[in-house]
């Protein structure tokens, strides 16, 4: 039976060096962290001790384990749980209650445990959450090794040395630090969105001396060994990624107490716009009192994970206790669901196997910090890679990814990109299931992240730290000799100091340029520019596809900056590229460019829309009726869907038409034609930025992945129609779906022995929809309720809407007749005669054309065969009952 142990305290009290040495007093041990950083660095003190084949490393991005392995490092994410050891450790456990990681943690604290001992370390206010878990921790309560004061507010450049100022926005942050820079010669950097490695050369630069000031986020507040004497807060409000809010008081303390290390007492107080604290908030964060944790995030570890709705039921579990909270908000689950509401997904994961593939790409952390949907766009690409349980990325997929993010250049954003980018493939290296060769990948990953790692710690110290010299004055007080030079970066130096950069073909000027600025500063960075401008243009138009991007806002972009964007084109469909910058170049050199910039546009466009930019080739659609070749004009002017409810009734597109638009990626049915695979997410955006681009108006984008949504006011018809959606009633459905919904309806129809007939509730997830609005989407379909619920007045039964369809009785009775009375040769001309030159008013023998319901009306016609169609897939298909204007099934 292992002893369980619950070391708490405040922040400065040996937490962490106690659970080591008592780690090093078993013959295993292992330790939970909750910084890959943090691990790296217990990891050093450990394998010091025990020696390197004794010690492992687990983290997320890097593993490293001998076979001999005794004592393990880890993030607490990726602890070995099934490893048995004689003491385990459990750090920051209070961080339980984090509404992202918590739940992992909270499952260690029930489950995870050492052979001889277990030890909780964390802050205070866990102690009445473990008591009330009924957890038998022995407590061993311990106190700061030195004191907290509070300080009062100061102004930032009058912060003494050895501060560190606390943000909570790199906008913030990077504002601070430039202000330091020109006051006090520098300061280091300290951010979440780090790498570890950056982390550690921005902290050594601030430990050595180099520089006396530390500008950082919260990130701060946890687990790094600083010598710090004060700590200043410049806000106490910070953005949680829902709301901005202020920090709890815990919250604070935690930041705060990084000021004074071991005996070395330490304060914290206020600077900038930051409001002055309370004084009840002094006194709480001074004496370390705070709100105990009265509930932990939980998640249930017991999951089914036969099919995707299995695994969504046991996540949605509760803990049975309000002790254990369980927050179904997570990322993860997040995005599971986004994938379940998509049918073709959620149909295909029906195996144990695929089932866990979809759910540990799930998991993948969001490195890029991306949010909610852009990291979802990064788990679908990788899903559709990987959803095959056997499938694997391949050397040459790593090889394209890596070379994308190989180059350690640019500015302190773009640096950042690149290693947040790069820690998922880092991810992904150590993961044996997801590459085909994952072991040559780990090392080619981690140098890589290194290399860009050391480039952002000399961005970051070029940027914020002053190592100018006075060359730079004494050059400006002459307007000849100035020396510049440009670097292979795009990096402009004039007398050996940065003034500007050139980004894609547009110089911008640095801050510090503008302090020191002048007309030979200028005249040096322009005259500068010009070989380097013409080299740019040369590479451009010699550049391969990898080395373009097209942004959202429809600017064109090579190696990561902005070169051309988007005009309006002779069509919606042929946009034309325009250079941004360079407008000082050779002519032939900028037509060069802009030529090679359109080919890559053209074969973008087709890769995101072959079947819709498929149609505008002439030798493609030769052969086609004139019926059909207008339906390929209509869908290249309207976008992914046509809505076919409002056609002439005379239009009918015949079997080997239909065929043949169905060979060029489009497909006719009852109520639209469309075109499948310009119905993606990707094709959609496409679309939409061609669209706004043309129109010179945003063309909205529908909600990923959604089968339908309710539009608001700036959805019309034709924005409908460009996104591959069509209305019924108040919801616009996405054209598949609504084929495949019609099909449904005709089909319930068939199978009734009365005009009116059930429609099942569950129809309603055929297009997505919630069970309230599903009426409204039925009558838009042109039916109306036959019967209702007495009580909730929701519709039982259905009918076809009478107005809007003809009277088969009496028109087929009056067949009958005619058909008899036609077998008399006089009674044809006696006829015509008779009715010679008149019109008989409020008389039709179909229904009228122009109604937009008329498509509806021959919904329970019967089959030429008199059988009914009950095949939604049959390629052989009988004329369409739904609509008269075409005869198609949904595909």
């Amino acid at each position: 039976m292992t002893d369980l142990k619950a070391v708490l305290g405040p922040t400065n009290t040996g937490k962490t060096h106690y659970a080591i040495e008592r780690m090093m007093g078993y013959n295993s041990g292992m330790i939970g962290l909750p910084l890959r950083l943090l691990a790296r660095e217990v990891y050093d003190r450990i394998r010091a001790i025990k020696g390197d084949n004794a010690v492992a490393l687990i983290t997320g991005e890097e593993r490293i384990w001998p076979a001999g392995a005794r004592y393990f490092a880890c993030t607490v994410e990726a602890m070995p749980v099934q490893v048995p050891v004689e003491c385990l450790a459990i750090d920051e456990i209070q961080l339980a209650e984090d509404p992202d990681r918590g739940h992992i943690f909270t499952d260690r604290l029930l489950h995870a445990r050492g052979i001889h001992e277990t030890l909780f370390l964390g802050a205070e206010t866990m102690a009445p959450i473990l008591r009330a878990l009924d957890l038998p921790a022995e407590g061993d309560p311990r106190s700061r090794f030195s004191e907290l004061h509070y300080s009062g507010p100061v102004k930032t450049t009058k912060l003494p040395k050895r501060s560190a100022v606390i943000a909570f926005s790199s906008e913030e942050v990077y504002a601070i630090g430039e202000l330091l820079r020109r006051q006090k010669g520098g300061a280091a950097i300290i951010m979440g969105a780090l790498s570890p490695r950056t982390r550690n050369a921005q902290v050594a630069l601030y430990q050595s001396g180099e520089v006396d000031y530390l500008v950082a986020t919260d990130a701060v507040g946890m687990g790094l060994n600083l010598d710090v004497d004060h700590v200043a807060f410049a806000s106490s409000t910070k953005f949680d990624g829902q709301r901005q809010r202020r920090l709890r008081a815990a919250e604070m303390g935690q930041i705060a107490g990084r000021a004074g290390r071991f005996r070395s007492d330490g304060s914290f107080g206020e600077t900038g716009d930051c409001p002055v604290f309370e004084d009840e908030l002094v006194a709480r964060i001074v004496n370390h009192t705070f709100d105990p944790v009265d509930r932990l995030e939980w998640r249930n570890s017991d999951l089914d994970t036969s099919t995707i709705h299995t695994l969504m039921r046991d996540l949605a579990k509760p803990s049975g206790t309000g002790l254990l909270r369980q927050n179904p908000n997570a990322l993860d689950e997040w995005t599971l669901r986004r994938f379940a509401v998509d049918q073709e997904i959620a149909e295909s994961t029906n195996t144990k196997e695929r089932t866990q593939r979809l759910w540990d790409l799930c998991r993948l952390p969001d490195f890029r910090k991306a949010g909610h949907e852009g990291h979802f766009r990064l788990v679908q690409t990788l899903h559709e890679i990987m959803a095959d349980p056997d499938a694997r990325l391949s050397d040459d997929d790593m090889a394209n990814r890596l070379e994308r993010l190989s180059s350690p250049v640019g500015d302190i954003p773009t640096i950042q990109n690149k290693l947040a980018a790069i820690r998922t493939w880092t991810y992904a290296a150590h993961r044996d299931d997801w590459l085909a060769n994952p072991g040559e990948w780990r090392n080619n990953t981690r140098l890589l992240e290194d290399e860009l790692s050391d480039a952002l710690h000399e961005a970051l110290t070029e940027r914020f730290v002053d190592r100018r010299t006075t060359a730079l004055l004494a050059g400006l007080k002459r307007d000849k000799g100035l020396m510049a030079d440009i670097g292979k970066d795009g990096e402009i130096q004039v007398e050996g100091h940065v003034v500007g950069h050139l980004k894609g073909l547009i110089f911008e000027p640095v801050s510090a340029a503008r302090t020191l600025e002048g007309k030979a500063i200028r005249n040096a960075a322009l005259s500068a520019l010009e070989p380097i401008l013409a080299a740019r243009l040369a590479d451009i138009a010699s550049a391969k596809d990898e080395a373009f991007s097209l942004s959202e806002k429809g600017e064109i972009g090579y190696q990561n900056n902005t070169i051309a964007c988007l005009i309006k084109g002779s069509h919606w469909l042929k946009p034309d590229a325009e250079l941004v910058g360079a407008a000082q170049a050779a002519a032939d050199l900028r037509s060069s460019a802009s030529n090679r910039i359109g080919t890559w546009l053209s074969d973008q466009m087709a890769k995101q829309l072959p079947s819709l930019t498929g149609l505008g080739i002439a030798e493609r659609t030769t052969g086609l009726t004139g019926t059909a070749k207008g339906f390929a004009f209509r869908l290249q002017e309207a976008g992914a869907a046509i809505d076919l409810r409002h056609d002439d009734q005379s239009v009918r597109v015949e079997a080997v038409d239909r065929e043949a638009l169905k060979a060029l990626g489009v497909r006719v049915g009852r109520v639209s034609a469309h075109i499948p695979d310009a119905q993606k997410p990707a094709a959609q955006k496409m679309i939409a930025l061609l669209r706004s681009v043309y129109d010179g108006t945003p063309c909205p984008l529908a909600p990923e992945g959604a089968g339908s949504f309710e539009p608001d006011a700036q959805w019309n018809n034709d924005s409908l129609a460009a996104n591959g959606y069509v209305k019924l009633g108040k919801r616009a459905i996405r054209a598949d779906l609504a084929e495949r919904l019609a099909w449904e309806v005709s089909k319930r129809r068939r199978e009734s022995e009365t005009p009116s007939f059930a429609l099942p509730p569950e129809l309603a997830s055929v297009v997505s929809c919630p069970g309230d609005a599903f009426p409204d989407v039925i009558k838009g379909l042109g039916l109306a309720p036959a019967e209702k619920d007495p009580e909730t007045g929701v519709p039982t039964l259905w009918r076809f809407n009478r107005r809007n369809r003809p009277d088969r009785s009496s028109q087929n009775a009056a067949g009958k007749q005619n058909a008899r009375k036609s077998k008399s040769p006089g009674n044809t001309a006696k006829r015509a005669k008779k009715h010679a030159g008149k019109h008989r008013p409020g008389r039709r023998s179909g229904p009228d054309p122009s109604s937009p319901f008329a498509a509806l009306a021959t919904l329970i016609e019967p089959s030429p065969s008199g059988r009914p169609d009950t095949d939604p897939e049959s390629k052989a298909h009988k004329p369409d009952t739904l609509s008269p204007s075409v005869s198609n099934t949904p595909e």
